[in-house]
């Protein structure tokens, strides 16, 4: 019997800023793979001298945790992408229980066809963490180059299975920050020309 839907499947904990130590409703999906605390904790100190103020977008949002995770952090305009309709629900169900409706844009689409057609914007912080199995990273990295949705000095994050490891990066992109945790890599890449000393 499939199991039904419930804002009680899952919940994961909001590390940092305002909203630190409330937790987001996750629905019970078995492709759903939220980011992990300490690889977010990671993540946002490498991000934090430029996440407040910025605008980030999160290509594949899934549980929401980077995206929340950045609107808790003080991000001016966060914007959401995932295809799933219930995953979609729970990301509207969470915004409105920490009321960002302000700051938070969630759209339910393809991430590669909407960053090949839709009307590009600028956005400081990019998170791509696609489907492990899905083999979209290198497609989504060459899709942000040949559009403007690249601000100046632009952070893009990358999560890939450790045994396969990054793809190729496009031209002028630099890998500036690479991890490992568990079976998970993940890195931090410069689109754009930064001092070297912005990133702690």
């Amino acid at each position: 019997m499939k199991r039904p839907e419930s804002l009680e499947s899952g919940r994961i904990r909001i590390i940092g800023g305002d909203l630190r130590g409330r937790r987001l409703s996750v629905p019970h999906q078995r492709d759903l793979r939220p980011t992990p605390d300490r690889v977010r904790e990671t993540l946002f100190n490498w991000l934090a001298p430029l996440i407040r103020g910025s605008r980030c977008l999160d290509l594949f949002a899934g549980s929401g945790a980077l995206g929340f995770e950045a609107a808790s952090r003080g991000a001016d305009r966060v914007v959401m992408l995932d295809r799933v309709p219930a995953t979609i629900r729970f990301l509207q169900a969470n915004r409105r229980l920490f009321a960002l409706d302000h700051q938070i844009e969630i759209i339910q689409v393809d991430a590669l066809q909407w960053l090949r057609t839709a009307r590009a914007e600028w956005f400081d912080v990019i998170f791509l963490d696609p489907p492990f199995d899905a083999d979209l990273l290198g497609p989504c990295c060459q899709a942000l180059q040949e559009r403007p949705w690249l601000g100046s000095e632009a952070k893009v994050y990358l999560e890939t299975p450790a045994k396969i490891g990054f793809p190729p990066l496009p031209a002028g992109w630099n890998l500036v920050r690479d991890r490992q945790a568990g079976q998970v890599r993940f890195g931090l890449a410069e689109t754009g020309e930064s001092s070297p000393d912005i990133l702690p």
